[in-house]
C-alpha cells in the first residue's frame, strides 16, 4: 500500500510504454497544413533574413548539448507520489509538444525540397532540431520507467488541419512561448539550485535558443508574407491565436500547480510573467497584441480554471454519463462566455506601441 502512494501507477501499453495521455483541447496538437500553398510561398521579400538563419541553423549550436551525463546516473526513486505523476505528466506533455513539431517540420522540408529549397532544409534543420529535444525528454521519461512509443503516437493522433498562415501564427507563438518558459525556468533554479530536482533543467538554458531561432525563422516568414499581418482578418486571427496559446497553458498549468511549487515557482505568478514577455515578443511582428495587464484578463481565466475543476470533479463521479452532460453544461457555457469576453477585450496597437513598419 505504501509502495502504490510513492510511486504512481501509469497505465501502459506493454512493459514500459506509457499509454498516451488522453487527448483533449488541451493536450498538444499534432498538424498539417496545405502543402501545395506552401510550395508557391514567395520568399524574396526577406529572403536575406532567410538565409541568414539557414546559416544560423546549419552551424547547429546544440549539436553537443544534449548529452546526458552521470547526474543521471541515479534512482530518482525519490520523486515521488503526486510530484512523480506530475512530472511525468511534463515530461510527456513537453516531449509530445517538440515530436509534434519535428513531423510536421520534416514534413514541410520533405515536400518543399523541389519548388523551395531554403525554406525546405530550414525546416529540416528545425525537424532535427525539435527529434533531439523529444528524444532527450523521453529518455528523461525513462528515468521513471516509462517512455512513448512515438511511432504509435505518428499513427494514433489526430491531425489538425491548418492554413499556411494559421500553422504560422500558431508554432511562431509556440516557440516563443516555449522559449519564455524555458528561461523563466531555468532563470529561477540559476538563483536558486536547491529547487533543481531533476538534471534536465539544466539544459534549458541551450534549449530555449532553439526555440528562439525557430520563432525567429517564422517571423522572418510572416514579414515576408504582408497579407498574413496587415489587414483587418490579419488582426481578428493573431487577436485569436494569442488567446488560445495563453488560454491552454494558463488553464493546463493552475491545473498542475503543484508541478511548479515542487521546483518553487508559484504556477500562477509564473503563467503571468510568460504570458507578459510573449506578448510583448509577438507584438514585434503581430499587428496587435492582448491587452494581459489588465487584471480582468486573469480573472476571467481563473473563473475558467474553477470551472474546469468541476468538470474534473463530475467526470469523475459516479453519476452517469448522460446526467453528467447535462451537470457539466453550465459549465462549458461559462468557460465559452469567458473566453469570448477575452477575445472581445480592446486590443493593443503594436505598430504603435513598437514603432515597427511593415
Amino acid at each position: 500500500m505504501v509502495d502504490s502512494l510513492k510511486k504512481p501507477s501509469f497505465e501502459e501499453m506493454r512493459p514500459g510504454i506509457k499509454v498516451p495521455a488522453q487527448e483533449t483541447i488541451l493536450t498538444p496538437r499534432f498538424y498539417t497544413t496545405d502543402f501545395e500553398e506552401m510550395e508557391k510561398m514567395d520568399i524574396s521579400p526577406n529572403e536575406d533574413e532567410l538565409q541568414a538563419i539557414l546559416e544560423e541553423f546549419r552551424a547547429d549550436y546544440n549539436r553537443h548539448h544534449f548529452v546526458r551525463d552521470e547526474e543521471f546516473q541515479q534512482s530518482w526513486d525519490g520523486i515521488e507520489g503526486e510530484k512523480r505523476k506530475l512530472f511525468v505528466e511534463f515530461l510527456e506533455r513537453s516531449c509530445t509538444a517538440e515530436f509534434s513539431g519535428f513531423l510536421l517540420y520534416k514534413e514541410l522540408g520533405r515536400r518543399l525540397k523541389d519548388k523551395n529549397p531554403v525554406l525546405a532544409e530550414c525546416f529540416n534543420l528545425m525537424s532535427r532540431d525539435e527529434a533531439r529535444h523529444a528524444g532527450f525528454l523521453n529518455k528523461a521519461l525513462s528515468d521513471f520507467n516509462l517512455s512513448l512509443d512515438l511511432g504509435f503516437l505518428t499513427k494514433s493522433r489526430s491531425y489538425t488541419f491548418f492554413k499556411p498562415k494559421f500553422i504560422f501564427y500558431a508554432t511562431y507563438l509556440s516557440e516563443k512561448i516555449g522559449y519564455w518558459r524555458y528561461i523563466t525556468i531555468y532563470r529561477h533554479l540559476e538563483a536558486h539550485p536547491e529547487d533543481r530536482i531533476y538534471p534536465i533543467f539544466r539544459f534549458f538554458e541551450n534549449w530555449c535558443q532553439d526555440e528562439n531561432r525557430h520563432g525567429d525563422f517564422f517571423d522572418a516568414i510572416m514579414r515576408a508574407q504582408p497579407q498574413f499581418l496587415n489587414d483587418w482578418k490579419a488582426k481578428l486571427w493573431c487577436r485569436f491565436f494569442l488567446l488560445s496559446v495563453f488560454a491552454t497553458m494558463y488553464l493546463n498549468d493552475i491545473q498542475r500547480s503543484g508541478f511548479y511549487k515542487a521546483i518553487g515557482l508559484d504556477a500562477r505568478e509564473y503563467d503571468i510573467y510568460v504570458i507578459q514577455k510573449t506578448n510583448e515578443t509577438a507584438g514585434r511582428v503581430f499587428p496587435v497584441m492582448l491587452d494581459v495587464d489588465n487584471p480582468e484578463f486573469y480573472e476571467r481565466l481563473d473563473v475558467c480554471v474553477e470551472n474546469n475543476a468541476k468538470l474534473t470533479e463530475i467526470a469523475n463521479s459516479k453519476t452517469p454519463k448522460v446526467l453528467q452532460f447535462f451537470q457539466k453544461l453550465p459549465f462549458y457555457i461559462s468557460n465559452g462566455w469567458q473566453l469570448l469576453r477575452l477575445y472581445l477585450m480592446k486590443p493593443i496597437d503594436a505598430v504603435a506601441t513598437h514603432g515597427v513598419v511593415r
